[in-house]
């Protein structure tokens, strides 16, 4: 596994990968695809030296990637951020999440992040159980905040706190 980087060029891969999770309702409050222009803004206001987002290639192939954003935008918050994984559906159950939560973990001292916070839909639980593995702890939980196909969906908030 390899983790680099993202450019902009891998955007249209990016969005590829984040559009296909749009079906199962478990990982995106998306519900119809995203254009690639339309993620553009998102994309620009990531900087590798603080705010990254990560490419992962297994064997040539882009997996998935890991993006660091901005908890809140007032400056008190700077050392907290959200962590979101992403992966190809081939790549999914075959231990990449882990590499890459170990990875964005790993960073985040030279980062000067303090705190992860993970927002994960409560009926998402390989990724709930991925961020329990993580000893991220429930932090809290929004009932009911989101609607998918007349279903509502409530949101856990899960957090660990970085030793730097």
């Amino acid at each position: 596994m390899k983790f680099r980087i993202a450019t902009l060029d891998d955007l249209p891969t990016i969005v590829a990968i984040y559009n296909a999770t749009i079906p199962s309702r478990m990982v995106t409050a998306d519900t119809s695809p995203v254009s690639v222009e339309s993620k553009r803004e998102w994309f620009e206001k990531h900087t590798p030296g603080n705010r990254p987002i990560w490419i992962m290639e297994e064997e040539n192939k882009i997996a998935g990637w890991i993006s660091l954003t901005n908890f809140h935008e007032r400056p008190a918050y700077n050392p907290t951020c959200e962590v979101s994984i992403y992966l190809d559906a081939s790549f999914q159950f075959k231990g990449m999440g882990r590499k890459a939560l170990q990875y964005a973990i790993d960073h985040c001292p030279q980062l000067g992040i303090k705190t992860l916070i993970g927002l994960i839909f409560d009926n998402n639980a390989p990724s709930l159980k991925l961020f329990r593995h993580f000893d991220f702890e429930q932090w809290g939980f929004l009932p009911r905040v989101a609607e998918l196909d007349g279903v509502d969906r409530g949101v856990v908030i899960l957090g660990k706190r970085i030793d730097n």
